[in-house]
């Protein structure tokens, strides 16, 4: 008898337990739902709006691509939902649209958004400033990162990399660029502080979203573009007009494009999708440089080759010319603006150890690999 009332007291203590823990366990529950974010139980919709044409090959499919990750990599329960330019918003006002809630995230580049504050400009091309990795390690390792999360607050926005397009080209003309002379009276599209280096030597910039560029250069209203790079440039078809294609492109030697989230919807964010959306931005920067490197130089072969373009490098005395006058236009900046000075002066410090560095690796491999020797079939 014994073991058997042993047994009933036992199974009394458990239904016991059970009863407590129930109400107990409820109350965890309604607890967790009341401090995590209201759509973490479910599923969420966030609009992404983009500067650049739907479909538009690098810049458009590496939005895209941008979306279908976090959508993928949060099994949809952030479904990000993509409007190219003009769809939901012209392309300039992406960054407005983003600030006030109108869109969750935009994807573009940041120099677009120099009126709200000409210190975005560093973050995504200054002229003669860092090369698409130099740029990935000022702001991922160099504190630009951190200086960036400081000048997105003031606009509700949390920004950062997502993409790159290397180093690019100088531009399409309609006649040849042998002095600085031939810059001056030129109306050419180039946006970002590039522009103001071309109106300090004496033409005039206007800044086009890509999608308006090639109307404008036909009809004369522009005498000269830059864009991006031979992949784009032989998609936009501006062989059709202009002849003379020209580098180095000294105004974005690595331009880095953006994402901006809503800072109210990032902080909504659990810990856990703030790390995916980070993720795929790290994971497009890092492809999207590589696309345009694998498909710029098989573009460059059929702009000289199919479309008869005359490929040439701007003269020593112009790049030194130019070089000088990018150097005062950011200077005059950082003592004109605050939030400029407190970037600029990380930036410059890290452009002169970058270029430290580099002049004992990546130039003086590249120069070591162009010497005259046998190599391969």
């Amino acid at each position: 008898m014994v073991p058997s009332i042993r047994r009933e007291e036992m199974s009394m203590k458990r239904r016991d337990f059970i009863k407590g823990a129930v109400p107990a366990a409820a109350g965890l529950a309604a607890a967790s739902s009341l401090s995590a974010p209201a759509y973490a139980q479910g599923k969420r919709q966030l609009k992404l709006v983009t500067t650049w044409p739907k479909n538009f090959p690098g810049l458009g499919t590496g939005a895209q691509r941008y979306a279908d990750r976090i959508t993928a990599m949060t099994d949809g329960t952030l479904e990000v939902k993509l409007f190219a330019a003009g769809e939901l918003v012209p392309p300039f006002e992406s960054f407005d649209a983003v600030s006030t809630g109108t869109a969750d995230m935009y994807h573009g580049a940041e120099y677009y958004w120099q009126g709200k504050s000409p210190a975005f400009n560093f973050f995504a091309a200054v002229p003669f400033g860092l090369t698409a990795t130099e740029m990935n390690a000022w702001i991922y390792h160099g504190g630009g990162q951190q200086l960036w999360d400081e000048l997105s607050a003031k606009f509700n926005i949390k920004a950062m990399p997502c993409g790159n397009t290397g180093v690019q080209m100088g531009g399409w003309f309609n006649k040849e660029i042998t002095s600085l002379d031939d810059f001056k009276g030129l109306t050419m599209r180039m946006p970002g502080l590039g522009g103001e280096v071309l109106r300090k030597i004496g033409a005039t910039a206007v800044a086009l979203p890509g999608g308006e560029i090639f109307p404008a250069l036909q009809s004369g209203a522009i005498d000269a573009t830059e864009w991006v790079g031979p992949w784009n440039d032989l998609a936009f078809g501006f062989y059709r007009i202009a002849k003379f294609y020209y580098y180095p492109g000294f105004h974005e030697p690595g331009a880095t494009l953006s994402t901006g989230i809503n800072l109210d919807t990032w902080n909504e964010l659990t810990e856990g999708q703030k790390a995916v959306v980070e993720a795929a931005a790290k994971a497009e920067n890092t492809y999207m440089l590589a696309e345009f490197n694998a498909q710029n130089g098989n573009a460059l072969n059929t702009l000289v080759n199919e479309h008869n373009v005359q490929l040439k490098k701007f003269p020593e005395d112009v790049l030194k010319a130019i070089g000088k006058a990018s150097g005062e236009v950011i200077a005059d900046l950082a003592a004109q603006n605050e939030d400029v000075a407190k970037v600029y002066d990380s930036f410059i410090k890290f452009r002169q150890n970058a270029m430290e560095w580099a002049s004992v690796s990546d130039q003086a491999y590249w120069e070591a690999r162009a010497l005259d020797y046998p190599y391969g079939g």
